[in-house]
């Protein structure tokens, strides 16, 4: 099962037969995008879905229709969380542990791309504080939730290829600052979070994956300029792998199929501590210059517990 599906498998397609009744599931950043459709067809399959976003006006209006598609069981809450502002982050952990309820997956979906140069409310540089810190306290602080047998799945990018992570100066204080090269540190950490979270928790059967949706039109490229979007549509299909078919955009069903596929269909031992794309497991590769597969700098284990480290003495917090 964990191998029939690819690029253009969506969510529907990935999830066909799959009873989730009983399942209870975290879904970060669901006003818009991949956050709604990941959100629709887990309660479309009967998942008890709770649904994070930093404006719960937006939320409540772009999943309005999640709740008309439920199936028996399914059912969406949504819960005030603001990624850039650790003050929210951990308000909402602590509501989630007063209400006590498991999860059996965590998808930290939300995120933001290529901005200006700019600062989080704990004075984190905007992308590695938005996408990496503040998932990080989140998923750490409720991580006694998760049951056995339970999955984190961290929502990465191609784009990681861009840039490893700089441990030394993460706040771009002494680097000059470029909207993706922030980005790249900030989808690395991503997939360097998900291995040190795997290896931390996988004796007691919970597992971590990252995944990359695949380039789709939604909110996350907001920020960026067209001269911007069109230099990244012509490197990614200059750096095409020989013989592989023109880059075009995914639709948001095909980008959350990843997503749903490596948290609740592919075995654990496949897809833990490992770096997903297309419905796979993505395969090493030496070079920035191509837009598929996974650099190594990113599943590096010492890599990993150094940034861990790192986030901890950043947030001032131990996990």
């Amino acid at each position: 099962m964990a191998g029939t599906f690819g690029a253009t498998s969506t969510t529907d397609e990935v999830l066909e037969g799959v009873d989730l009744r009983g399942k209870r599931i975290l879904v970060t950043g669901v006003s818009a995008g991949l956050g709604v459709e990941t959100a629709r067809t887990l309660v479309a399959h009967g998942a008890q879905v709770v649904g994070a976003a930093r404006s719960l006006d937006k939320a409540m209006a772009a999943t309005a229709d999640v709740a008309a598609q439920a199936s028996d069981g399914g059912g969406l809450d949504l819960v005030d969380l603001d990624l850039a502002s650790l003050a929210s982050v951990r308000a909402c952990a602590d509501g989630l542990l007063a209400a006590g309820q498991p999860f059996d997956l965590i998808i930290a979906n939300a995120g933001v791309m290529a901005c200006p140069q700019g600062k989080t409310a704990d004075g984190f540089e905007t992308q590695f504080g938005t996408n990496h810190l503040g998932h990080f306290v989140l998923v750490n602080r409720i991580a006694s939730l998760m049951n056995a047998g339970a999955r984190l799945v961290n929502l990465s990018s191609s784009g990681h290829r861009f840039s490893d992570v700089d441990l030394d100066d993460p706040n771009f204080e002494h680097t000059p600052y470029t909207e993706f090269g922030a980005y790249g540190r900030s989808k690395t950490a991503n997939i360097l979070f998900a291995v040190e979270f795997d290896r931390r928790h996988k004796t007691r059967g919970v597992r971590a994956t990252a995944v990359h949706p695949g380039g789709i039109h939604t909110e996350l490229g907001r920020h960026m300029t067209p001269e911007a979007m069109a230099q990244l549509i012509k490197s990614a299909t200059e750096n095409a792998p020989a013989g592989a078919p023109a880059f075009s955009w995914k639709t948001v069903p095909q980008g959350a199929a990843t997503s749903v596929w490596s948290g609740l269909v592919a075995p654990a031992d496949l897809v833990g501590g490992r770096h997903c794309e297309d419905c796979h497991v993505a395969e090493l590769v030496e070079s920035a210059d191509v837009r598929a597969g996974v650099r190594a700098y990113a599943l590096d284990p010492d890599r990993a517990k150094a940034l861990w480290a790192k986030s901890e003495e950043m947030v001032g917090e131990r996990f």
